[in-house]
């Protein structure tokens, strides 16, 4: 049997390696959980067999922020501890991802003061903002969903039109998103 005849059996999936390698990082984002105040125990719960974010969604906790391709920023960041947050988020390897959870990593939440950064996206770029105070886990379950939906059109305009391209497009979509959360106080 010849490769054109291997080629044209309908059980066999032919590929490429890039296609992939997207699908597998989308499907299996590995998150650096980054917990600072009470939105981390949503974020943790959401882990637990009730919700099983983790297992359902392929997802693996790190400790490592080398091992991340995605960092979940749940709760009050001062601004003593921003720079540990754009510490670890350049420690990332690329492509990373950013989901702001919570009022307070959104936009300060209720503590407009001199110690609390008015949200985390005046820090590191941020992809996902999931609302609430704090969020529950369904929540967090829409922005990862959400999240694979921005990684399939990023990796697609990344393939068609080169990676300049794709990161106009993930700017204009960060874009979107803060404005979405109206005016800062």
């Amino acid at each position: 049997m010849g490769m054109s005849a291997a080629q044209s059996h309908p059980n066999i999936i032919t590929t490429t390696a890039d296609w992939l390698f997207s699908w597998a990082r989308r499907s299996s984002l590995w998150w650096l959980q980054f917990g600072l105040a009470c939105c981390a125990i949503e974020m943790i719960s959401s882990a637990m067999p009730r919700f099983d974010l983790a297992e359902r969604f392929g997802m693996l906790y790190r400790a490592s922020p080398r091992q991340a391709d995605l960092m979940i920023v749940a709760g009050t960041v001062t601004k003593k501890m921003a720079p540990v947050v754009r510490q670890l988020y350049d420690q990332m390897a690329d492509p990373k991802w950013v989901i702001s959870m919570g009022s307070c990593a959104n936009v300060g939440g209720p503590f407009d003061t001199y110690a609390v950064v008015q949200g985390v996206d005046q820090v590191i770029p941020v992809d996902i903002y999931v609302p609430g105070c704090p969020p529950v886990p369904e929540a967090l379950y829409y922005g990862v969903l959400e999240l694979q939906n921005r990684i399939i059109r990023y990796e697609r305009l990344k393939e068609r039109y080169g990676p300049e391209a794709a990161e106009a497009y993930r700017e204009e979509e960060r874009q979107a998103a803060r404005s979405a959360l109206g005016p800062r106080s």
